[in-house]
């Protein structure tokens, strides 16, 4: 970014509300370009940016992380490490590798967080598919306080546990962290994922300074595809004020993510989206 374009990047974040500073979009919401999506974010305002290790393809992460930096923005996390249980030996080596090199990303992007999609279960073994997570991140954990960057465990919904994550609570994120006993490790509330939970709010005061990420998105009613049928925050059934709150009251201070899995919120295109995102976050989180 030339001095001219930082320059006028500032002006406009000085144009915007100061709680924009906190919200940070994963690029997943949008899926344009990375530099395009990071130049986006800038002239908007908005402080963080979450990238996805796909589109390391398209833009080498050394050159992301100059062009994040260049445009004023850190970044909140990196999506995405974990996917652990596998049915052998050589297929669980392979995915600590994998991850292992997710931490190497995270850590050149200065990212605070590589969130963990935990994975599925493997032979109907549900018990042993949860405990190849535990192990798997057990293996990472010295390489992620070597390099600086935190594990969150993401808890999804359930309706997931087959494919994407045997992990479906709070407290079983919570559970596990306290198990492995390292400052490096802790739990992704996102509220897609846990909203629905009764004891919600007792599992985030519990999660506590281990509370490693906070992210928005809405359930809508009805919900026609349960992975890309995402809301824009406000179009839903969900709380999000509330939970902010109970993330902020056991004193998390880090970045609002924006994830939004819906391609008719990608389909409005880059700024539109990143518009109606600002707009909603306003409105029904902060």
């Amino acid at each position: 970014m030339s001095p001219t374009a930082r320059s006028a990047s500032a002006q406009r974040r000085a144009a915007v509300p100061a709680a924009v500073e906190r919200l940070s979009l994963n690029t997943a919401t949008v899926r344009a370009g990375l530099l395009e999506t990071i130049d986006a974010c800038a002239a908007a305002g908005v402080g963080w940016i979450a990238p996805w290790r796909e589109q390391f393809a398209e833009v080498p992460v050394a050159v992301a992380a100059r062009a994040i930096g260049a445009a004023g923005l850190r970044v909140s996390s990196l999506c995405r490490g974990g996917f652990f249980p596998a049915a052998t030996a050589p297929e669980r080596a392979a995915s600590i590798a994998e991850n292992l090199r997710a931490l190497d990303e995270a850590a050149e992007l200065a990212a605070d967080v590589l969130v963990l999609v935990c994975g599925g279960v493997v032979g109907r073994d549900l018990a042993g598919s949860r405990q190849m997570v535990e192990d798997g991140i057990a293996a990472i954990l010295p390489a992620a306080a070597a390099r600086g960057v935190k594990l969150g465990i993401e808890p999804l919904h359930p309706m997931f546990a087959a494919d994407r994550s045997v992990i479906v609570t709070l407290d079983q994120a919570n559970d596990m962290a306290r198990r492995l006993a390292s400052p490096w490790v802790g739990a992704v509330v996102d509220v897609y994922h846990v909203w629905w939970d009764p004891q919600v709010e007792e599992a985030i005061a519990r999660t506590g300074e281990k509370t490693l990420a906070f992210h928005v998105n809405d359930w809508v009613v009805p919900l026609v595809d349960v992975l890309n049928g995402r809301g824009v925050m406000g179009d839903g059934v969900i709380d999000l004020r509330r939970l902010r709150r109970a993330v902020d009251d056991v004193g998390y201070r880090g970045p609002i993510e924006v994830e939004i899995f819906n391609e008719s919120v990608r389909a409005m295109g880059l700024r539109p989206a990143l518009e109606l995102i600002v707009e909603r976050y306003l409105q029904t989180v902060i």
